[in-house]
């Protein structure tokens, strides 16, 4: 699926196709049918059609759910890092996933820092020891403006040598 990017935001533009390339590199992720829908240099929103991540109740898979709740973590601090000249693998360390309520419409995620973190102390953690921690706080939101899905999780970047 190609990107769905916001190309009036020429600043990001070119991070993003990087980042979807790097997606669709990926056949899982390929499969899934992610595409980027939005990104404003603090959130990164994430789509995929219900079609092809249906479950057998009709409604949104929750591996799908957590998966593209994880990738959008994991690429807003992919950007994050970009944007600061580094070049780092990027892992999730560990993550929560609660589940709330059936969505029945296509996956629309979106990937916050969390409450407590700090982008600029982690790049800084990261440029002086070459290891960094960061939470983030992601969701899927019902047609209604509810929650449907949260994520809280742990990512560590590693300097590149």
């Amino acid at each position: 699926m190609a990107a769905m990017i916001d190309t009036r935001d020429e600043l990001h533009a070119d991070a993003l196709q990087r980042l979807d390339h790097h997606y669709q590199s990926m056949p899982p992720v390929a499969a899934m049918q992610v595409g980027i829908a939005g990104y404003d240099g603090r959130a990164l929103r994430l789509h995929a059609p219900l079609a092809a991540h249906v479950n057998d109740k009709g409604c949104a898979f929750g591996g799908s759910l957590a998966s593209m709740m994880t990738l959008a973590s994991w690429g807003l601090v992919s950007l994050q890092l970009e944007a600061a000249g580094l070049q780092a693998d990027v892992y999730v360390a560990d993550s929560q996933v609660r589940y709330l309520a059936p969505l029945f419409t296509d996956l629309d995620v979106e990937a916050r820092f969390g409450e407590d973190a700090d982008p600029a102390s982690f790049v800084a953690t990261l440029r002086e020891r070459g290891r960094a921690r960061i939470q983030l706080a992601a969701s899927a939101r019902l047609p209604d403006g509810g929650l449907a899905t949260t994520f809280n999780g742990r990512y560590v970047a590693i300097a590149r040598t």
